[in-house]
């Protein structure tokens, strides 16, 4: 990820994809005071059909009105950003950007096989403090979202598991339905196909209150568990040189696109909740965030993949 973002050269626009991961990058060529002269190109770090990737394609078309010029999404997947790769490289990037604003936030929802005993999240917690070897979890790999969802769940409940990385989220899942691995924290657009066939059972979201779309499944809050609220979310920014002009202009036509009704009903649809941030408040909330998982990071001792 951090090849990807020292790429960007001076009078780019970066759309970042931050939280429990770095995802997707939106590469603008120009900023003078003609903005935006020529069409504009995001680059998301992830494969199509991803989350970061539906966040792209569903905000690009409306970006591209409120711009008065078309914005086209490119997929250049590979050595994807997670957020402990953001606290722990040698970049900084609350310099290197300026944050336009932030999309929505998407909760977690803490995930079982079916067969799994537990039947919630003080069932869980009882059987891990059973000894190390009693829950394991799996995750996309070592510092990846779930990774760092299991550990920041640890720390919140004192407790020790077996973290299982695999090589991509998409194997680590396959393996909690079929009951090789019983846990995993997963994003909650992601995996709700699975909790709706059964094939997952979901103990709580790791959001501070229910989920509409999961309305019977508990928040961590109210299972008990404190500390351990966990999003993945989107935001906009623009690399530190941009003029303050192209920036206010990028914020007013990010707003706009948030506000159409498509976009709205579509992140409802994946259970996420919308965000109307300034550039300031984005850029608290992100410093809160980094705060958050470099806290994360160096207390587990995770190194990142």
């Amino acid at each position: 990820m951090r090849y990807l973002m020292n790429q960007l050269k001076v009078g780019q626009l970066a759309l970042l994809s931050l939280g429990l991961s770095l995802s997707p990058l939106l590469a603008l060529s120009q900023t003078d005071s003609n903005f935006p002269s020529k069409p504009i190109t995001l680059i998301v770090t992830y494969p199509p059909g991803g989350g970061a990737d539906s966040m792209a394609r569903l905000i690009a078309p409306k970006m591209a009105e409120a711009l008065g010029q078309s914005v086209v999404v490119e997929n250049r997947p590979g050595a994807s950003g997670q957020i402990g790769a953001a606290v722990v490289a040698p970049y900084d990037s609350l310099k290197a950007f300026k944050p336009i604003g932030v999309v929505a936030l998407f909760p977690n929802v803490v995930l079982v096989n079916s067969a799994f005993a537990p039947q919630n999240v003080a069932d869980l917690i009882t059987m891990a403090k059973k000894g190390k070897d009693s829950v394991s979890y799996a995750s996309s790999g070592n510092g990846s979202a779930q990774h760092l969802a299991g550990a920041l769940f640890e720390s919140a409940t004192g407790v020790d598991m077996v973290h299982i990385p695999y090589k991509g989220g998409g194997p680590a899942l396959n393996d909690v339905i079929g009951g090789q691995v019983p846990l995993f924290f997963g994003n909650l657009a992601s995996t709700l196909q699975h909790v709706q066939s059964g094939r997952l059972r979901a103990l709580a979201v790791t959001s501070t209150k229910r989920s509409p779309i999961l309305p019977a499944v508990p928040s961590l809050a109210e299972a008990g568990v404190k500390g351990a609220e966990i999003y993945e979310w989107n935001a906009v920014f623009a690399p530190s040189a941009t003029p303050q002009a192209v920036i206010n202009r990028l914020a007013t036509a990010f707003q706009r696109a948030l506000d159409t009704p498509e976009v709205r009903q579509r992140v409802a649809q994946l259970g996420g909740e919308m965000q109307r941030t300034t550039p300031e408040q984005a850029q608290a909330f992100i410093e809160q965030q980094i705060a958050l998982w470099g806290g994360v990071v160096k207390e587990r001792k995770i190194s990142v993949e």
